[in-house]
């Protein structure tokens, strides 16, 4: 479940960033692998905090997972959201980015099996990593 306003026993094991990759009104969906956690569910691309600075990060987990170089002038920030797993908590930060022509993906094979570019509508009938369909309707405000 996720919150806007962080919860009052709210005690984050670690924080997450992820970005809606778009291009002309679709964004990036990247399909786990069956052996990675929530595997076999489609998620952007995201991944745990390891740099101090939230865009480095988000930087790096693109071009990790999309082999996208994003210009750090052309990303912005959304807003963090707090989510609550049965077991644990963790923040999860929300950048967006719109480029400027067809991205030529290419996934990291040890993490997803293959992507799409969809819309947000679309995205929400596919079965997604948990809570992320609350966040394309929180950014889309679908």
């Amino acid at each position: 479940m996720i919150y806007l306003e962080k919860p009052k026993d709210f005690n984050p094991r670690f924080e997450i960033v992820s970005c809606f990759v778009e291009f002309s009104g679709e964004i990036v969906l990247l399909l786990r692998q069956d052996h990675k956690p929530e595997g076999n569910t489609w998620g952007v691309p995201a991944g745990k905090l390891e740099e101090k600075d939230l865009t480095q990060a988000v930087l790096r987990e693109i071009r990790e997972e999309t082999s996208q170089i994003i210009d750090p002038k052309k990303i912005s920030y959304f807003q963090a959201v707090y989510v609550r797993y049965p077991t644990y908590d963790f923040v999860y930060h929300i950048f967006h980015t719109n480029l400027e022509q067809k991205p030529e993906i290419r996934i990291n094979p040890k993490e997803h099996k293959e992507y799409k570019l969809v819309s947000p509508q679309v995205a929400l009938t596919m079965p997604l990593i948990q809570d992320l369909d609350a966040c394309i309707e929180l950014f889309y405000k679908t």
